[in-house]
């Protein structure tokens, strides 16, 4: 069975390795068409079928010009696939963006982080909901109970004060609005400076903005973009010996969001500077200091409300159920033994640590491609076993996995990148 899926996995590999440029996109245009479709039919989140039915046409449409443009020999194929690109990146995302924020259709952490906003310019503390004694302290009335907590790190924010301070909540002022500049500002920026083949660069700028893996977080939630643009613009840095570039990006996405810190932990293992000597010192002190300033004071403030928003109820540990709760292994488990929801996740973390340590000792020293499939690896394991998580962090694996391809040839070509 096992040589039979490698056989197929060699096969279709093949095939697809052999298509050209355009016509892999055609393919990857029609299967977002699809999948478009499909969620605009069957989801019950009105923020995500509006997304579908207004995406399906450009992605479909970017699928037919990409299948008749592979019809011609064209000597600028990367400007025609960029080119290409930005039509369908208007149609699944500008368009849709800014149809939803004008109808106020968003998914629940848009107003979480609104929230947050507003209580940041008035200078009040965005942490205060917490669950003490099988009650649920301090909830914010008139939504759930879950839109209580603010699941992220103060920096987060941020993105909430345009809303605030012209105390509009609809239109330019809407937090994906900021979310979505950061990242197309982050992750311009990162190509830019990614050394690698244009079409393997085309291939990340697709899956970070223009399919559905970027484009539908962008209209209808967008708090996981910035922090994944932050993070390849920090992989680009890391590839070019820029460190202090690094650090600073991998420190604001730390600063944004929990999921951010394992690649920021993982980038302190391959940072090198010009004169290939580690530099992860430099990384460090930087992701130190503006995690310190920005969240400390806020720990300080009210440590309790701090640690039950941003750990324990991601993790499930709070007391409320969360909209997160996908069907994974972690929540299925749970979902049968509630029990295990306290032990599964540190279980997992003290024996995929151990043998993550063994394989480094073996694999030492890392390479920047390694590091990157590592951490693909890692947050799927995270993802299956957290009690509560969204299937939509599949993006982050499945980026991580693509700058690991797109970073490989380099290293192949040349060891040292200065």
């Amino acid at each position: 069975m096992l040589a039979r899926l490698s056989t197929v996995r060699t096969r279709v590999m093949t095939w697809w390795g052999a298509l050209s440029g355009l016509d892999s996109d055609a393919y990857l245009y029609g299967f977002a068409a699809i999948f478009a479709l499909g969620l605009g039919w069957t989801s019950r989140e009105a923020a995500q079928w509006h997304w579908g039915y207004l995406a399906v046409g450009p992605y479909a449409a970017g699928a037919l010009l990409a299948l008749a443009l592979s019809r011609y020999e064209l000597q600028r194929t990367s400007m025609v696939r960029v080119g290409l690109l930005g039509l369908v990146l208007l149609g699944s995302v500008a368009v849709p963006l800014g149809l939803e924020a004008r109808w106020r259709i968003a998914q629940p952490e848009v107003s979480v982080i609104t929230r947050s906003g507003e209580l940041l310019s008035e200078g009040a503390n965005p942490y205060h909901s917490y669950w003490s004694h099988g009650h649920l302290v301090n909830p914010v009335h008139g939504i759930p109970s879950y839109e209580s907590f603010f699941p992220y790190f103060p920096l987060m924010g941020v993105f909430g004060l345009p809303s605030a301070e012209t105390h509009a909540g609809k239109g330019l002022t809407d937090a994906r609005i900021a979310m979505s500049l950061l990242t197309l500002l982050a992750g311009c920026t990162a190509l830019g400076l990614l050394r690698s083949r244009a079409d393997r660069k085309i291939r990340v700028a697709q899956v970070l903005l223009a399919l559905p893996t970027g484009a539908l977080f962008l209209s209808t939630g967008g708090d996981d973009m910035p922090i994944l643009a932050l993070l390849l613009l920090g992989v680009a840095a890391l590839q070019r010996r820029q460190s202090n570039l690094a650090g600073i990006s991998f420190g604001l996405a730390a600063a944004m969001k929990l999921t951010a810190w394992p690649m920021a932990l993982g980038a302190l293992l391959v940072a090198r500077n010009s004169k290939d000597r580690t530099a992860w010192h430099h990384v460090a002190a930087w992701c130190a200091a503006i995690v310190a300033v920005t969240i400390v004071p806020f720990v300080l403030r009210a440590p309790w409300a701090f640690m039950s928003n941003v750990f324990a109820f991601p993790l499930g540990l709070a007391g409320v159920a969360s909209p997160a709760a996908s069907a994974l292994p972690g929540h299925i488990l749970t979902s049968i033994w509630s029990p295990l929801g306290r032990v599964l996740a540190p279980l997992t973390f003290l024996v995929g640590g151990y043998f993550l340590t063994k394989y480094v000792r073996r694999a030492w020293p890392l390479d920047l491609p390694k590091m990157l499939g590592l951490m693909s690896m890692c947050f799927a394991v995270m993802m299956c076993v957290a009690s509560a998580t969204r299937i939509g962090y599949l993006i982050y694996p499945v980026n991580f996995a693509l700058w690991s391809w797109a970073c490989q040839e380099q290293v192949e070509r040349s060891p040292v990148l200065v």
